[in-house]
């Protein structure tokens, strides 16, 4: 355990609101309408840390509507601890339901947030997330404000169960898709078979989830911004109030401490992330926002940086959509400690960065070996050997993502079949420019969509759709699917679901709306994809290559849906790309605002 040097009640932020005689008349403004409901004058003016609570449940945000509870034994646990509580909620972020996506909402709930935490009377935080994009929002408003602060993360349902078949949230239904599309299954059975993967309270309980929550909540308690051991324990388990209370202590010690994220989400941390990303089979939108936190936390990490420290990092997490198990067995394995045992016995980890508990990650992991091998492999013996993102780079893009975890076996028979080049492929593609023209259209007879086809979506970025939908992990058509080809290599400037197994080239960046190359793709054309030299390249010229970059000029460039709300309009006018973590440019310059001078007066 560290040794922190303790602050004094007179640097408390909250006293310059609540007890500051030098500003007597704003003072007893901040102070008298918080006792009309209990709150004693006491309790503000004696000297007490004032711990916000982010509170992200609502009835629109199903998958994090347990916090109803949790909080109040976190409640419980900064009152123990000497503590004031402040609940406050969160814009409400569905993954789901969100319409056109939820992507458009995590720096929307990242702005709301850094103007409550620089302009209210806060101490330190809890932050409470879960679904989806709510744990980046957060992270990146604690590493601009930088308070004192720690997540209580969301939770994994239960395991999902068909017989005695594991049914995993999210990755059912891309399965039960296919069985829909080749008339194994009616509407109604396809309705109650996805139901059955939502079995209990919590979020998706598949590795790498829809925002790819237990990607985003396991990389927080590798940041070291959540308490060890707490990332994949199941939303029903009695663990997680325990839990609650005990962040609820330590979030008045933190404040006491002047720990802050800044101190704790350092390069070295963010390093450590990348690493155990690949290890877990985490979700393909984990760098967009591990990246978006780095930039909002001042540390310059992109795409490439994901490969050089993460690619050869094996896969050890045996769950879907890259393993066999869930969520469930994963933490009773083990969970994240585990895994991140595995790294730091193999030389792969930062084992010095501190975490929010006071301890190094190192002095977290003691004794923590993996409890089931099936579940979490040892690093000797991992499920796949090189298991990180490639990134992919070519005459169309300068940056495109692919999860190497889940190229599966009937991908490499079907595709990365040639014995001159095992690591290479070539084929036609058919190309898309919204969700809706690949729904409208996929089973067109009239485009000669083969075997060998590559599926391409465009117009699914920041910009274009807006916000970046997970719509490139398109099946083939139902055709196909009753032949027994079940997917085809995909590839676009959007994202697609962490529950998806589909090994797709995405995120490409630029995106088609700003000039990107897919903008000049036509059906037809032939890509040659080559993971070893790790590029997508258009084989035709550079000539034709210009003249149809001309012509799309001409046309007025890249056409794509007209603004349907004023955030739309603001969002895409200051909106970065995936490879750059999707920030609002504006934003990244500011960090640290807490330690900077008090907000204005307001009378």
């Amino acid at each position: 355990m560290a040794n922190f040097p303790q602050i004094t009640s007179e640097q408390l932020r909250s006293r310059y609101w609540f007890d500051n005689s030098d500003h007597s008349g704003t003072t007893a403004l901040c102070i008298e309408r918080y006792l009309n409901y209990g709150i004693t004058l006491d309790e503000l003016t004696s000297g007490k840390p004032i711990i916000g609570i982010c509170q992200s449940e609502s009835d629109l945000t199903p998958c994090n509507r347990h916090h109803i509870d949790l909080v109040k034994r976190a409640k419980a646990g900064i009152r123990a601890a000497g503590g004031v509580p402040f609940e406050f909620p969160m814009h409400p972020i569905h993954e789901n339901v969100r319409r056109p996506t939820a992507a458009l909402d995590r720096n929307l709930a990242y702005l709301d947030l850094v103007e409550v935490l620089r302009g209210y009377p806060l101490d330190g935080l809890v932050l409470t997330t879960g679904c989806d994009k709510t744990t980046p929002a957060a992270l990146m408003a604690a590493a601009t404000v930088n308070i004192p602060a720690i997540v209580l993360s969301g939770e994994p349902m239960l395991n999902g169960w068909y017989g005695a078949e594991r049914v995993g949230s999210g990755t059912i239904i891309w399965e039960l898709r296919k069985r829909l599309a080749a008339g194994g299954i009616d509407y109604t059975e396809f309705l109650t078979r996805a139901s059955d993967s939502a079995p209990a309270i919590g979020h998706c309980n598949t590795m790498g989830t829809v925002f790819t929550m237990n990607s985003m909540n396991s990389m927080t308690e590798v940041l070291g911004m959540s308490l060890s051991c707490s990332a994949v324990i199941p939303a029903p388990y009695k663990e997680w109030a325990m839990v609650a209370y005990d962040i609820g202590t330590r979030i008045v010690d933190i404040v006491w401490e002047d720990v802050r994220p800044l101190d704790i989400m350092t390069r070295a941390a963010l390093e450590n992330a990348v690493v155990a990303c690949s290890a877990l089979g985490d979700s393909s939108n984990a760098p967009v926002h591990i990246n978006a936190i780095a930039r909002h936390a001042g540390i310059e990490l992109d795409n490439d940086g994901w490969q050089r420290l993460g690619y050869e990092i094996p896969l050890l997490a045996n769950v879907m959509p890259a393993g066999a198990f869930l969520c469930e067995e994963f933490h009773r394995a083990g969970g994240v400690p585990a895994i991140l045992h595995e790294l730091q016995t193999a030389g792969k980890l930062h084992g010095e960065a501190l975490t929010v508990n006071g301890r190094s990650l190192a002095d977290n992991l003691q004794g923590r070996e993996t409890q089931d091998s099936d579940v979490i492999c040892r690093y000797a013996d991992p499920l796949v050997a090189h298991a990180g993102f490639l990134n992919l780079k070519g005459n169309l893009f300068g940056s495109a993502l692919m999860k190497t975890s889940v190229i599966s076996r009937d991908f490499r028979e079907r595709f990365l079949n040639d014995p001159n080049d095992l690591e290479a492929f070539d084929g036609k593609v058919v190309v898309f420019d919204s969700s809706e023209d690949y729904q409208a259209c996929i089973n067109d007879p009239a485009l000669i969509i083969d075997a060998r086809t590559i599926l391409v979506m465009r117009g699914a970025g920041p910009v274009g759709h807006p916000g970046g939908a997970e719509v490139v992990n398109m099946q083939p058509p139902g055709s196909l699917i009753k032949q027994g080809i079940e997917s085809l290599p995909c590839q676009g400037d959007g994202r697609q679901s962490g529950t998806s197994g589909l090994p797709s080239i995405l995120n490409a960046s630029p995106e088609a709306a700003t000039g990107g190359g897919l903008a000049l793709l036509e059906s037809s054309d032939r890509l040659l994809v080559d993971l070893k030299r790790g590029e997508v390249q258009l084989l035709i010229g550079t000539s034709e290559l210009e003249a149809r970059r001309e012509r799309l000029a001409q046309q007025g460039g890249y056409r794509y849906p007209s603004h349907q709300t004023p955030w739309q309009e603001i969002q895409r006018s200051m909106i970065e790309p995936l490879d750059r973590g999707m920030t609002l440019a504006p934003a990244t310059k500011y960090r640290d605002m807490a330690r900077q001078h008090p907000p204005r007066d307001n009378h």
